[in-house]
Formats: structure tokens, C-alpha cells, sequence
């Protein structure tokens, strides 16, 4: 994997810079399809090798798995790269499959399930355990995980909000106080509930999934502006919408409504007009919002990957982002990569 140089930028107003292209470990630790653990090292291996400055994972992504992979790929080898982790899920050992209450989506997920617990011992104990499936020291940027009505319910959710909100914030405000994480947040799929999240502190940097990309501009106000006034900033998780865009007919984790077809249609039509690859379409957008500090792919191979760095070096007319406003094909108020809003 040849290396190149990618821009970095300052995550919230902390002293941690990333680079503008990130790699996840959900789709490498075996979500809806197995991969298997040489080519899941492999695929974090060939990230930093080609010079990708922020791996992210988590307890969830295969109960454990990714976040096995993701240390053994960077032990001996983590200077010049930021990792990501979250809390909130902690893991507890089970004996077969069949002593797990609830479905999943992993091919080979280790043998844990997963705990809610959004407090101050649950954060704390998180982390720790985290330290000891990655088999690393340091981890940089420390997520709340899938808190929100998406993932609990109403109900469910105002309890472990109550959670954070009397604990869980101290003790991450605790470990950044002490350097032991550089910047605190949240990883979530809904932006709502980072609004809230401004209402209960302050916070450097959310990773948002699929909520501000080429197929959607949900969170453009009131949240990404929010972000610009509090000085936090965004990883633009899931730019390809879960696959919608890649044409799976995916979108947010199940089938795409019809509404969400037929817009990866148009927009389909008009990247073909323009000769212009979706995916690269897709991945250089998100960056031009002066909230986004990061673009978070999810690799599954080393080619896959290669692939990945062709559409993100991809060079792009600038009319093409003009052109695509003109056709009402991202929200008004969207900045362009022109230097243009549409």
C-alpha cells in the first residue's frame, strides 16, 4: 500500500489533529458478512501503512473481536496514529449463542453479549476492558455509544440518559482531565441526541453515521451549526449511507424506503452524466462542511480499501458540485467543495 500524505485537522479545541480519512473496524470485525481475522489485520495494517491517521472501534463490533483485531494491527506501531473507542456497552462472557437473548448482526462475534450501562463505574470499567482487548495503553478519542431513542426507546432511554447525565459525563470529564483520553463525545446514528448532549456539557468531537452525507443533509442545522458555535467537531461516519449509495439497497442497518431509492437513483444518473464515480462523489462531500474533521470508511479488505483511496483521490470538476445544487440534489444551505453554497 503506497503511502500519502492527508491533511489533518484539530479535533474540537483540543491539541489532537486526524487526518481527514478514517477506517473503521464494524465492517472488518465481521457486521453482516464474516471476515476473517488475518484479513481483518490486514485491512487496519494497509490503513495506517497508506498513511490513514484514525482507526476507530468499539466493545460492540463483534462483542470484543474488533477491537482484538484493531490492537494487534497496531501494537509495536501506534505513534503518529489516533484511536477511537466508545462506552457504554460492557461485555459479559456467555457460553453458547443460544444463552443470547437478542438478535445481532455479527458472523463470528466473540463470546460476550452485551450490558447497557452509561455510569460513572460503566464508563470507567469500559475503558478498562477496552485496554485489555486492544492490548494497548492509549486511546485518544473516548465515545458514548448508540445512546437514543433509535437504539433504547423513549422509556429505556431516559434511564441511562439519568445514567450519564449524574455520572458517566464526570468520569469522562475525569479521564481527559488526566490525559488519560484526549477528547470526549459521542457515536450515534441520530443527531438529536447531540443536541441534547450540548445541553448537559461540553464536548470535542461526535462521530455521526450517515446523518450528513452526499444521499443526506439531515444534521445541517440545527446540529452541524450548533457544532461551529461550541467548537466541537464531526466525524462523518458512513458516508455510502450504510450502502445505500453502493447501490445495496441498504440504509440504516435494513432495507432503503422507496424515498431513499429513488434518490440514490437520481443521484446515480447524475454522477454518470458527469463521468464522476458516486464513491469518490460521496466520500470528498461530507470533508467541505467546516465541522467535519474526518471521513470514517469502512473497509472489509485491503483492496477494498485501495479502492477507497482511488475514489478519495479522484479529481472532481468543480461545476459538478455546482450543477448538483442547480438540480436540488442536496439541501439548501449545503457547502460545496467548490467553495460554493448550494
Amino acid at each position: 500500500m503506497n503511502r500519502q500524505e492527508f491533511e489533518t485537522r484539530q479535533v474540537g479545541k483540543t491539541g489532537l489533529r486526524v487526518t481527514t480519512l478514517g477506517c473503521g473496524s464494524a465492517t472488518a470485525a465481521g457486521i453482516f458478512q464474516d471476515v476473517p481475522d488475518d484479513q481483518a489485520r490486514a485491512t487496519i495494517s494497509a490503513a495506517i501503512d497508506a498513511g490513514i491517521g484514525l482507526i476507530d472501534t468499539a466493545p460492540q463490533y463483534g462483542y470484543g473481536r474488533a477491537e482484538h483485531l484493531v490492537g494487534d494491527a497496531l501494537r509495536y506501531r501506534q505513534n503518529g496514529v489516533a484511536l477511537s473507542t466508545k462506552v457504554g456497552r460492557l461485555l459479559r462472557p456467555i457460553r453458547s449463542e443460544a444463552e443470547r437473548d437478542y438478535p445481532h448482526a455479527w458472523a463470528r462475534p466473540f463470546p460476550f453479549e452485551q450490558v447497557y450501562d452509561y455510569s460513572y463505574d460503566g464508563i470507567m470499567r469500559s475503558l478498562d476492558a477496552s485496554f485489555q482487548r486492544l492490548g494497548l495503553s492509549r486511546v485518544d478519542i473516548l465515545l458514548v455509544h448508540d445512546i437514543g431513542v433509535m437504539t433504547h426507546g423513549a422509556e429505556q432511554n431516559a434511564v441511562y440518559w439519568k445514567q450519564l447525565a449524574t455520572g458517566g459525563y464526570r468520569a469522562l470529564q475525569e479521564l481527559k482531565n488526566a490525559d488519560v483520553v484526549k477528547a470526549i463525545g459521542f457515536g450515534v446514528n441520530e443527531w438529536e441526541v447531540l443536541m441534547d448532549a450540548f445541553e448537559l456539557g461540553d464536548w470535542d468531537i461526535f462521530l455521526l453515521a450517515g446523518r450528513y452525507t452526499l444521499l443526506e443533509q439531515t444534521s445541517l442545522d440545527p446540529f452541524l451549526s450548533t457544532c461551529i458555535k461550541r467548537g466541537a467537531s464531526v466525524i462523518a461516519g458512513a458516508p455510502f449511507n450504510g450502502g445505500a449509495l453502493m447501490g445495496t439497497g441498504k440504509w440504516n442497518y435494513a432495507a432503503a424506503p422507496e424515498h431513499i431509492v429513488q434518490r440514490v437513483r437520481d443521484l446515480e444518473a447524475f454522477c454518470a452524466e458527469w463521468k464522476v464515480p458516486i464513491g469518490a462523489a460521496a466520500l470528498q462531500f461530507p470533508l467541505t462542511h467546516p465541522a467535519v474533521c474526518n471521513v470514517l470508511t469502512g473497509p472489509r479488505s485491503p483492496e477494498e480499501l485501495q479502492g477507497t483511496l482511488n475514489w478519495w483521490n479522484t479529481k472532481i470538476p468543480e461545476d459538478f458540485w455546482t450543477a448538483l445544487a442547480e438540480k436540488r440534489l442536496v439541501a439548501p444551505g449545503t457547502p460545496l467543495p467548490n467553495g460554493k453554497v448550494a
